[in-house]
């Protein structure tokens, strides 16, 4: 294992800092549980082509270009504009395209056209992705307005309020058809099947063709079936390996899911995957989370291998024993309540493998599956990522930060004191409780809140963890020391909320990203309510704002009824409700702020975006050929890591 010198921080560039992360434990695994780990990497990693297409149309034939100018390029790769082409690659990369990961906005090139068209000519057309009798000049003549021109599918995902969704937006779930064509084919679909509990659309493009709307299915000889073949492919490999009789079979569900491209198929397999809680060894393999789909309803391809931080564990282990408590105190409505809580499995895992949706930027928790219906029934798998965050935590460390942020030395030590700890205990809380919390009514359409639905929902799962953070319920269980130390977490939140998530936004743009506009949402709302009691402060010192929150206690008063409130028009679908709060307090930047957060960033030095390099998971043989060990290297750079990527896990270009 090649882990001397190992450092978490690697190279920067544009406004990414790349980091690793460490297979912590990983020799303890069996060998059985190591080449399982590796089977479903495999499988994790042949999905990257699937993301890189829904994330626009163009994606794949750029990258393509991109890698082969930047591999057989003989001109000087000293001038500005080669290395200002080496940084959009770079993005390209991390971004799954040309779309900014976070932002949606498309990356401006710093490079000249004419510097991109020359290079391209300049190669051997061999090394291009050359359609069927396409010229090279013709390939420039279709890429260089998608990547050079501004009013060119400008946005990955267009969350304006006042434009057709579908048309506005980049990523390649649609073809041809208008928003309101996508709406009411799925209504009309619903109403057929009698509101069969169906993720409708999750794996599908919708297209027109001689004005009837239809789907293109995504599975084993359809659409991405030349990607899904291999992911089969390893899928067969890990039915070898898996731990015991009922992860096999979640595997052979997902398999069939895979080759039928049946909704049904999915439930079937998302239920058994809840339920198979002995493996140590987890995966997520799949068309999963909705955010990069303006209407929330297509899966974006993703991949995680992981296997259980057994200490860690221990923890949320404390917490899913108590998701009944936490349900019944809950501030909502009891209509909104479950009256019994089902199947809530919460770990602490280590990453093994990212890929796709996950990859380089990933999640630090995950809840899955995404159906109301059988998180209700069958309950939920709920993970906190525990060797992403302590890459997180190694990185931000002395970085300077808190000084320039934080209004005073008291807050500051008490980050300092308890924030990686309420942090961890935030995620616990959000993703093993709060997004399997509360319950729609009857006969609410689960897509009822449409573009609105992905914000909703992460600002529901984040004040339950705030509201629960304070509860004296967390000293008792022993998650957090006293019961002043959740005060870290609430700083935090409300300064992120207000003012630092702010660098990560260009100058002049709105909030797009649900996840930041469910921060907003929550820090401004609670700003605005607790005027009169003066509960959170704005203060100006030197030029320079700082958050002052001069009541804890009202402040998760505040957290409760807001949480009151988004559970109300989440489990009621409450359209207008949503569009409201969101609009007015979840997009909209103050730009003399902005700026001002943005200067203060830029003096730091400090990269607002953090992805990471996967390790290299080698197979070691005997002399007959055996694997009698699976050995993991953490040498390979970032370049190395994508450009072998794309020779040996490309599928689809």
């Amino acid at each position: 294992m090649n882990s001397d010198n190992f450092k978490y921080t690697d190279e920067r560039f544009a406004d990414i800092m790349m980091l690793r992360y460490r297979l912590e434990n990983f020799d303890s695994l069996s060998l059985r549980q190591k080449k399982l780990v590796y089977c479903l990497s495999q499988a994790a990693l042949f999905g990257r082509d699937i993301t890189f297409d829904q994330f626009g149309k163009y994606n794949l034939v750029i990258r393509s270009v991109l890698e082969a100018v930047y591999m057989n390029y003989e001109g000087s790769r000293e001038t500005d504009d080669f290395k200002a082409f080496e940084v959009y690659l770079k993005r390209v990369w991390f971004s799954n395209g040309i779309y900014h990961h976070y932002g949606s906005d498309k990356f401006k090139p710093g490079f000249t056209p004419q510097f991109f068209i020359n290079a391209v000519k300049s190669l051997d057309c061999r090394v291009l992705p050359l359609a069927d009798e396409q010229s090279v000049d013709e390939l420039c003549d279709t890429l260089v307005p998608v990547i050079f021109d501004s009013d060119v599918y400008p946005v990955k995902v267009c969350k304006k309020s006042d434009v057709d969704l579908v048309q506005s937006s980049a990523c390649n779930f649609y073809e041809n058809v208008t928003q309101k064509e996508v709406e009411d084919y799925y209504a009309s679909m619903k109403k057929t099947d009698g509101g069969d509990l169906l993720s409708y659309g999750l794996n599908t493009t919708v297209v027109k063709n001689d004005g009837k709307v239809s789907e293109c299915v995504w599975k084993v000889g359809g659409k991405y079936g030349a990607a899904i073949e291999k992911i089969v492919f390893w899928l067969q490999q890990a039915l070898n390996v898996a731990e015991n009789d009922k992860q096999q079979n979640v595997i052979e569900l997902l398999i069939s899911y895979y080759k039928s491209g049946l909704l049904r198929d999915f439930n079937e397999y998302c239920i058994e995957w809840v339920e198979e809680k002995d493996s140590l060894v987890d995966f997520i393999n799949g068309f999963i989370e909705v955010y990069d789909d303006p209407l929330g309803l297509k899966g974006t391809w993703e991949g995680l291998v992981e296997y259980r931080d057994i200490e860690g564990t221990k923890r949320t282990k404390v917490i899913s024993e108590n998701a009944q408590w936490f349900e019944d105190h809950s501030p909502i409505d009891p209509r909104f309540k479950k009256k019994q809580v089902n199947g809530v499995s919460a770990n602490v895992i280590c990453a093994a493998m990212l890929g796709g949706g996950e990859y380089p930027s990933t999640a630090i928790g995950i809840n899955l599956p995404n159906a109301d219906w059988i998180r209700a029934v069958h309950g939920s798998k709920s993970v906190t990522i525990s060797n992403i965050i302590s890459a997180y935590n190694e990185a931000a460390r002395g970085n300077g930060f808190d000084d320039e942020f934080v209004i005073d030395e008291e807050t500051k030590d008490m980050i300092r004191k308890y924030g990686d700890l309420c942090d961890v205990i935030h995620t616990d809380l959000h993703e093993c409780l709060g997004h399997g919390s509360g319950q729609l009514l009857l006969g609410v359409d689960p897509d009822a809140l449409k573009a609105y639905g992905n914000t909703i929902e992460e600002a529901r799962a984040d004040l339950f963890g705030l509201y629960y953070s304070a509860d004296v319920k967390m000293v008792e269980l022993g998650l957090l020391p006293d019961k002043d130390a959740y005060k870290a977490g609430y700083y935090s939140y409300i300064m992120n909320g207000m003012l630092t998530q702010l660098a990560r936004i260009n100058k002049g743009h709105d909030i797009e990203e649900a996840h930041m506009r469910d921060r907003a949402l929550i820090a401004r709302w609670c700003y605005e309510q607790g005027k009169n009691d003066n509960v959170i402060e704005l203060v100006g010192n030197n030029g320079k704002t700082f958050v002052r929150i001069n009541d804890y206690e009202k402040l998760r008063v505040l957290f409760g009824c807001l949480l009151a409130e988004i559970q109300r028009i989440k489990s009621e679908g409450d359209y207008l409700s949503a569009k409201d709060l969101v609009e007015k307090y979840a997009v909209k930047v103050d730009p003399i702020l902005h700026d001002e957060i943005l200067t203060r960033y830029e003096r730091l030095g400090i990269p607002p975006y953090k992805g990471f390099i996967n390790p290299v998971l080698l197979p070691v043989t005997d002399d007959a050929g055996n694997v009698i060990d699976i050995c993991v290297d953490y040498s390979e750079t970032y370049t190395q890591q994508m450009l072998r990527y794309s020779k040996f896990y490309s599928t689809l270009v």
